[in-house]
C-alpha cells in the first residue's frame, strides 16, 4: 500500500472527451492518432469547446468501470507480501507484478536479514513474472529501488525491460528517480550498481517518483509529488532515454480527493488512469465491507488537464481484505483496464485481478 498523498481537495468532473476519446477503444493505432492530433489537443477536443460531449457517468476515460470481469482469481506471488503494482508485456503475453520483498530474506549478506519494516524503508522489491493465465515464470529482486507504486514493461525481443522507481530515499523507502533494467530470472540487483542508469525527470526535490509506460505510443508516464501537490508528466521514450526530459504534457492531479490513498497509475492514449482506496476495515471503521469499499478509478485527460471520470469499483465485494494495489492497461486482443487487489489468505497475501473493457 502506498501512503496517502499530501491532502488537498480537488473537484472532479464528469467524463469529457466525446466520440474521439471513445475511438481509443479501437486500440493502439487510434490512441496514437488522437495523441498526435495537436490541433485537437490545443482546442480541447470535442464539439462543445469544453473537452467534448458528456459521456456515460460510469466511464473513466474510455473504460466502463461497471463491467468488471475476473482475469485472475486470488493468485500467489513469489513472496508472502501483498502486490504493489503490475504491468503487461503484450508482445510475449506476460504479466509482471511488483511487491515489497519479504522480511527476513538474507538479500544483503550472510549476516543481515532485514525485517519487513526495515526492508520497506530500504526500498527492496521483488518482481514476479507470470503467464497471462497466472503461472509463475520467474522472479527478480531489486534492492534499494523503491516502493513499486507503479511499474512499466518494455518488450525486448523475447525478453523485457522493467521501468521502475529507483534510488529509494533512506527515510521513506520511496524512489527519487526512474530506472530501466533488464528482467533476469533469479537475479538480485542493487540500485547502486554501476549497470543501473538512473533518470531524474522530476523537478529537484520531488518525492515518490515512479513510472509507467504506454508501449502503443512509446511514451513514459512519471508520477511525483512536489511539496503538497501531486503531478504527472508524459515524455517520448526516445527523448527520455537520451536524457531529454522536456515533457509532452505536464498536469496537476485533478482527480484525487482529500485523504485518499494513492495506489498506482497507468497511461493509455489520451488519458492517465489512477487507482485509490484502502483495505476493508472493521465494521465500525472508515471503510467497512458494508460500504462497498472505497476503491475508485479516476481518469485525467492529457489534452485539457481536467478530470475525466471517477468511478466506484464494486467488483467482488467478498474478497478478504480487498486492498486495491496496482492498475495497468493490457492492449491485446483489445484494450482492458486491469486492477489488482491484495487478498489475505493463511500466511500470505495473494493478488486478484479484474478487467474493465472500453
Amino acid at each position: 500500500m502506498a501512503n496517502p498523498p499530501p491532502r488537498f481537495s480537488r473537484r472532479t468532473l464528469l467524463v469529457t472527451g466525446g466520440a474521439a476519446a471513445a475511438a481509443l477503444g479501437l486500440g493502439g493505432a487510434a490512441g496514437m492518432a488522437l495523441w498526435a492530433d495537436k490541433e485537437t489537443a490545443e482546442r480541447g477536443g470535442g464539439d462543445d469547446g469544453r473537452g467534448g460531449d458528456h459521456r456515460d457517468p460510469e466511464m473513466a476515460g474510455v473504460f466502463d468501470i461497471s463491467t468488471g470481469t475476473q482475469v485472475w482469481p486470488p493468485t500467489p506471488l513469489n513472496d508472502v507480501t501483498g502486490p504493489q503494482s503490475l504491468a503487461f508485456d503484450d508482445v510475449n503475453r506476460h504479466v509482471y507484478v511488483a511487491q515489497l520483498a519479504q522480511g527476513g530474506l538474507q538479500l544483503r549478506g550472510e549476516d543481515e536479514a532485514l525485517d519487513a519494516q526495515a526492508r520497506k524503508r530500504a526500498g527492496d522489491m521483488c518482481v514476479t513474472k507470470f503467464s497471462r493465465s497466472g503461472e509463475q515464470l520467474g522472479t527478480m529482486y531489486l534492492r534499494g529501488f523503491g516502493h513499486g507504486i507503479s511499474i512499466g514493461v518494455e518488450p525486448d525481443g523475447t525478453k523485457a525491460r522493467l521501468w521502475v522507481e529507483s534510488q529509494a530515499s533512506s527515510r521513506t523507502g520511496y524512489g527519487r528517480s526512474v530506472a530501466r533494467v533488464r528482467f533476469r530470472d533469479g537475479a538480485v540487483l542493487d540500485s547502486s550498481a554501476d549497470a543501473v542508469e538512473h533518470h531524474r525527470p522530476a523537478p529537484e526535490g520531488a518525492t515518490r517518483v515512479h513510472p509507467a509506460v504506454d508501449m502503443a505510443t512509446r511514451r513514459v508516464l512519471v508520477s511525483f509529488w512536489t511539496g503538497d501537490e501531486h503531478r504527472y508528466s508524459v515524455h517520448r521514450m526516445k527523448d527520455f532515454l537520451d536524457g531529454n526530459y522536456e515533457p509532452l504534457h505536464s498536469v496537476r492531479n485533478s482527480a484525487i480527493l482529500e485523504g485518499e490513498t494513492f495506489q498506482g497509475c497507468a497511461l493509455h492514449g489520451d488519458f492517465i488512469y489512477q487507482l485509490t482506496g484502502n483495505p476493508y476495515s472493521k465494521p465500525g471503521g472508515r471503510n467497512p465491507r458494508s460500504s462497498g469499499g472505497n476503491t475508485f478509478v479516476s481518469a485525467i485527460d492529457l489534452r485539457t488537464g481536467n478530470a475525466a471520470g471517477r468511478e466506484h469499483v464494486t467488483v467482488d465485494p467478498t474478497l478478504r481484505f480487498r486492498e486495491p494495489e496496482g492498475i495497468a492497461v493490457r492492449t491485446s486482443p483489445e484494450p482492458l483496464l486491469c486492477i489488482g487487489f491484495s487478498v489475505k489468505s493463511p500466511g500470505r497475501r495473494n493478488i486478484a485481478l479484474y478487467g474493465f473493457a472500453p
